[in-house]
């Protein structure tokens, strides 16, 4: 008899669990692939079924409506999750509020539209976010001057700048690239497109650009910039209607006063920096922690998430979740940021406290935000230019590239106002 009932319930288990009211996607080390279990959740939201995002619960997991077709599609694209009961989901929703505890639930529950800010031209170099975006199969539309001077970027909820040169010097890449056909092949279309909207030079066309995705910014939309486009996008900013360009990037020489007219006030990050005026040097200002300055080898590059308050501060946490807290460094030309030249309300996300610099920073402007991560590849160290773009199927778990995936869904979630 005993044996009967054993089996008897034995089975009301398991048919109970098979018919789980909910899916959990766990994030923290029991993920088998981390990138597209975002992918899924942004998925999800397209079939306009809302999920929850559980902060700092195992890594940041995500939490939604069992359906067959759901369950089916973490299969197919191999993301580990686990089938619970509507009991489960309350008690782990508890444990998240608990006062003690520094977690959090985030609402999600809308589909961010995307868009890619990236040049017509092929460039021997690949863009990590659109790699990343790619592979956990997340639709982004792609759009350059003429959209963003057609005042189109309302149409969109999140912006990401592609590896861009926002000064009008092509990278400066001139010492080294300036012959090549890829090169010049840029340059040219470049000053076409200048000369299409109304300007004499690239370095004016890409100050009125910086200005426009300022004001998209003013009236609530995502910023999100990694490399160059960090530093150079603020460098714009701070040089409006100033020539710091020299005679092979827009044919006459540098404003001799520049460092007296830049203007601070403008920028959404940077303060009190210098440009760098050689034309030859590959660098763009003293903002950039370079390598001779930063003294770390591959090794021993790391920089640390900070710990945030889940419930007083959802923003910043949304930004940091992970399954590891100290990330592997990794280069770029703009590879990471002085701290002293960070404006003060500028909220630090990750940094190399031994280097005294900033890696990963987020702050508001308007109604919107902006997020700039240094570095270029967060699975390459050191990626030059022609190299093979990273192939993530063999980094399915990688900590640097889910930091860019935060910033993609976390427009999605529900307002909630942030108390510090």
């Amino acid at each position: 008899m005993k044996t009967i009932i054993s089996i008897y319930f034995l089975l009301v288990t398991t048919i109970f669990q098979c018919f789980g009211a909910h899916l959990l996607v766990p994030m923290d080390n029991q993920q088998t692939n981390h990138l597209k279990a975002y992918g899924v959740t942004f998925w999800v939201l397209g079939q306009e079924v809302e999920a929850d995002w559980l902060l700092n619960y195992r890594g940041g997991s995500f939490m939604f409506k069992n359906l067959p077709s759901f369950e089916e599609e973490l299969v197919i694209r191999g993301v580990s999750y686990e089938v619970i009961s509507d009991a489960q989901a309350i008690q782990i929703k508890d444990e998240i509020a608990h006062p003690e505890s520094n977690m959090d639930l985030m609402r999600l529950d809308a589909v961010p539209k995307i868009a890619v800010y990236s040049p017509p031209s092929k460039q021997p170099w690949d863009d990590a976010v659109t790699l990343v975006l790619t592979y956990a199969e997340i639709p982004y539309e792609v759009i350059f001057d003429d959209e963003v001077m057609a005042d189109l970027l309302p149409k969109y909820d999140w912006l990401h700048l592609h590896h861009e040169d926002f000064t009008g010097q092509y990278g400066k890449f001139y010492a080294t690239y300036g012959r090549e056909s890829w090169y010049i092949e840029a340059q040219n279309q470049f000053e076409e497109s200048a000369k299409k909207h109304g300007f004499e030079k690239v370095s004016e066309l890409k100050g009125a650009v910086v200005k426009k995705i300022r004001d998209f910014c003013l009236g609530g939309g995502f910023l999100f910039a990694m490399c160059s486009a960090t530093d150079t996008y603020d460098i714009a900013l701070a040089a409006d209607n100033v020539d710091i360009c020299d005679y092979m990037y827009d044919g006459d020489g540098i404003d001799p006063h520049v460092h007296e007219k830049l203007n601070y006030d403008n920028t959404f990050a940077f303060k009190d920096f210098k440009i760098k005026l050689d034309p030859y040097q590959y660098e763009y200002s003293e903002i950039d922690n370079q390598a001779y300055e930063r003294g770390l080898r591959e090794e021993n590059d790391f920089f640390e998430l900070f710990t945030f308050s889940a419930k007083w501060d959802p923003v910043p946490t949304m930004l940091t979740q992970n399954h590891q807290k100290q990330i592997k460094g990794f280069m770029g030309q703009t590879t990471a940021f002085k701290k002293k030249l960070i404006k003060s309300d500028v909220i630090i996300l990750g940094e190399c406290e031994s280097v005294n610099e900033a890696r990963y920073i987020h702050g508001t402007y308007g109604k919107g935000t902006w997020t700039f991560f240094g570095g270029h590849d967060p699975e390459d160290y050191r990626h030059f230019v022609g190299e093979e773009p990273t192939d993530l199927n063999l980094h399915p778990n990688s900590p640097g590239y889910r930091l860019i995936l935060n910033n993609i869904l976390f427009p999605a979630a529900k307002k909630k106002k942030q108390k510090t």
